[in-house]
Formats: C-alpha cells, sequence, structure tokens
C-alpha cells in the first residue's frame, strides 16, 4: 500500500492546474465574445436598416426624390448602428430603383490587452427587390 503511494505523488494538484487552464480558457472566450458580438449586431443592423431604407425609398410619392430620402435614411442608420465616420457610403440610383453600398473596418479586440485584434469587415449592397420593384419597372 505504502509503495503505490509513493508512486502517485506526482498526480496531486493536477485537478487545480486543469482547473486553472480551463478556466482561463472560459475567459479568454468569454472576452472575445464581449467584444466581438456587439460589432456583429450592429452590422447586422446595419444590413437590415439599409434593406429598409432601399425598400421605403421606394414607396415615397412621386414628387419626393428616392435617391435623398434614402440618403436621409441611412445617415440616420449610420448614427445609430456606430458606423465608424471613414465609413465608405455610396447611394445611387440603379435602373427603378436605387442601391446602396456600405463599406468599413473596424479592429475587434479578441484576446485581452491587445495581444491580437480582428478585422471585422462590413461590406454590403442592398439593392431593392420584391412587388415594389415590379410596380416600379412596369
Amino acid at each position: 500500500m505504502q509503495n503505490v503511494t509513493k508512486h502517485r505523488v506526482n498526480e496531486r494538484g493536477s485537478a487545480g492546474v486543469k482547473f486553472l487552464i480551463v478556466l482561463a480558457f472560459i475567459l479568454l472566450v468569454a472576452n472575445a465574445g464581449y467584444n466581438y458580438i456587439p460589432v456583429a449586431y450592429q452590422g447586422e443592423a446595419m444590413k437590415s436598416d439599409m434593406e429598409t431604407a432601399v425598400l421605403q425609398g421606394m414607396a415615397v410619392p412621386g414628387n419626393v426624390n428616392p435617391v435623398k430620402n434614402v440618403q436621409e435614411r441611412i445617415e440616420k442608420a449610420i448614427a445609430a448602428n456606430q458606423v465608424p465616420s471613414d465609413a465608405l457610403v455610396e447611394v445611387k440610383k440603379a435602373g427603378p430603383g436605387v442601391n446602396v453600398h456600405v463599406n468599413y473596418t473596424i479592429p475587434v479586440s479578441i484576446l485581452p490587452f491587445g495581444i491580437y485584434k480582428y478585422n471585422y469587415v462590413f461590406d454590403h449592397t442592398a439593392t431593392p427587390s420584391g412587388l415594389l420593384l415590379k410596380q416600379a419597372g412596369e
């Protein structure tokens, strides 16, 4: 019995070390999620706002300039979704509709203390689709 105990001396404390490794990994993943999820959410919200602006710009009465209307809606969406001021924003009339293209990059700190930064690239073009486009083409 005493012989078995001597061989297991080096196994003592391994549960604590494993716990610290798992805890460190969980903290790193939580930090990455804490920093990345808001940026990704704002990007998806911006895509949704762009699609809405394009569709609502097509549904305006005849004497309103649809490009100017969409531009105003996109400017509101940019402010609401914290898009960087250096973002590329293009609003163009394309056929019967209006196309909107927005492109920007945001550095996201994935590892703490700036060890690794991920560049979140947003590049989306919103084009009108559906019934309004068919009606405008007639």
